[in-house]
């Protein structure tokens, strides 16, 4: 993903690996800040989806979006 946003020129977007982000039993999985929008990615194919869709289009990715977690603060 790091590669791809580099690639594509998007302006201030930063990708980094942050390892465990208690949600570890969905597998592997990554929040957009700041809306907080997490997402279950698998394959590449879903990646370059959330960067079209939702980095550039500003769409949700609904079929790779995970729930809102339970303790999530309200704001």
């Amino acid at each position: 993903m790091k590669q791809r946003i580099k690639e594509l020129g998007l302006p201030h977007m930063r990708v980094n690996n942050a390892g465990c982000l208690d949600r570890c039993e969905l597998g592997p999985c990554m929040v957009i800040y700041p809306e907080g929008t997490w997402y279950a990615c698998k394959t590449k194919e879903d990646v370059d989806e959330v960067i079209a869709s939702h980095l550039q289009g500003g769409e949700r990715v609904a079929r790779l979006a995970l729930p809102e977690r339970p303790d999530k603060p309200e704001q």
